[in-house]
């Protein structure tokens, strides 16, 4: 069977841990953050672990991460 190719844009957004699940940074803290409060910005920086409904697509998007 032939390698597979990592999707590099997925790569560069998640990471795995040493469970094996997926962690990512949450979205909306690029900009417009004048209308948000202080508390939803400071939970936005804060790192999450991947949906378990997605995971099983992401590992295959992921092959070697």
């Amino acid at each position: 069977m032939p390698k597979l190719k990592t999707k590099k844009a997925a790569a560069k957004r998640f990471t795995k841990t040493g469970t094996g699940k997926l962690k990512r940074n949450k979205a909306y803290k690029s900009h417009i953050l004048t209308k948000k409060s202080t508390k939803r910005k400071r939970n936005l920086r804060k790192a999450t672990m991947m949906d378990k409904t997605n995971s099983k697509v992401m590992k295959k998007i992921l092959p070697y991460i």
